[in-house]
């Protein structure tokens, strides 16, 4: 480029050699839309992004920025020249079209938990990657040769960074949690349904079990029906095992039981926290403040509360009867979490694999 180039042409060139061909298949889904948002939101470095998804979604009227675009199918040719691909589809869906992002030689970042046993992708949580290199002195490993990151369950998210600060106010000896799944997290099936059968129920008529197999609306679920694709059981083991890949094991594992609450959006957790020696609740919230998580709040920390919210909303109350015990409850938006996890996977795969030009 000359010298005499003028200065904001200069600026449009650096920008655009910066800048990334972005695909999200699964555009129509809950958290497609998430994403695409907060992608908008956060000025990420895309050249374009590209809508995509299966065909009861075609033809569907959406916007880039201030364009009008509309979501296409899974093609090669729409494939074709995508550098970062997220999939926030269903996990069959992701499942068989991965691979024409792979043979594109695409940075993948799958939100739907499909590639988890993938050679070569990781789990990752890049919140808990800072916050482990700040405390910990740990580095995660380079894998510069990794093209695929799967998004951390934001549940195991939650727990991994709650449990690595509380830490820092005393030695935990256990931790017990009680998590509580919003209808959203079984997609737009599982919100119509829990909508259906409010609506249904207040006017006496049949309600809709699909999703569910069982009465969620005004109703708590220990487990779903037996016709049920939702398994609580699965959830349970994925959060732990998320939980301790990217944790690097320095946190104590807890017991979790998590049921299906009649919410529609946002994860809420009670987490029982017994140390071996006697800690203060103002150490305790002391050691918990930072960045993601919100301490002092004036609304209560709730699902509504933490609707839209980057942070997460925690509150601390001393346990009545165990002197080292506490009870913290959280609150943190799915979709959000979960989308802006998958931004920072982006932009770590970016940095590993960076271009001198968009192809």
């Amino acid at each position: 480029m000359s010298d005499r180039t003028p200065p904001a042409t200069q600026d449009r060139a650096l920008a655009a050699r910066q800048a990334y061909r972005v695909a999200i298949v699964g555009a129509a889904t809950l958290k497609g839309k998430e994403l695409k948002e907060l992608l908008e939101e956060r000025n990420f470095p895309a050249l374009e992004i590209k809508l995509l998804d299966d065909e009861e979604s075609l033809g569907q009227l959406d916007s880039v920025g201030d364009e009008a675009t509309f979501i296409q199918s899974v093609l090669p040719e729409h494939i074709r020249g995508a550098e970062i691909i997220f999939f926030a589809s269903e996990a069959a869906f992701t499942r068989k079209n991965w691979e024409l992002a792979r043979k594109a030689g695409a940075l993948v970042v799958d939100l739907s938990y499909a590639l988890e046993a993938e050679p070569g992708g990781a789990v990752r949580a890049p919140w808990i990657e800072r916050e482990l290199e700040r405390s910990e002195g740990v580095r995660p490993p380079a894998q510069l040769d990794s093209k695929l990151a799967v998004v951390a369950h934001p549940l195991a998210v939650v727990l991994a960074l709650v449990l690595l600060r509380v830490q820092k106010a005393g030695t935990l000896q256990r931790a017990v949690c009680s998590a509580f799944e919003p209808a959203s997290e079984r997609g737009r099936g599982g919100l119509d349904e829990l909508h259906e059968q409010t609506v249904n129920l207040l006017s006496f008529q049949q309600m809709p079990t699909k999703v569910f197999d069982a009465q969620l609306a005004f109703n708590m679920l220990g487990r779903c029906g037996v016709k049920s694709s939702v398994a609580l059981e699965g959830v349970e083991q994925r959060v732990l095992a998320h939980l301790e890949k990217i944790s690097e094991g320095r946190v104590v594992l807890p017991s979790l039981a998590v049921a299906q609450a009649p919410i529609f959006h946002g994860h809420v957790l009670s987490l029982y926290l017994e140390f071996e020696q006697t800690v203060a609740a103002t150490d305790l919230k002391h050691a918990l403040e930072g960045d993601h998580i919100s301490v002092a709040h004036e609304a209560p920390a709730s699902n509504v509360s933490a609707a839209g919210q980057d942070d997460i909303l925690v509150e601390v109350r001393a346990d009545a009867r165990h002197e080292r015990g506490f009870w913290l409850w959280a609150a943190a938006d799915n979709l959000r979490l979960a989308a802006l996890t998958a931004v920072d996977c982006a932009a770590a795969l970016a940095r590993m694999h960076s271009k001198g030009r968009v192809q």
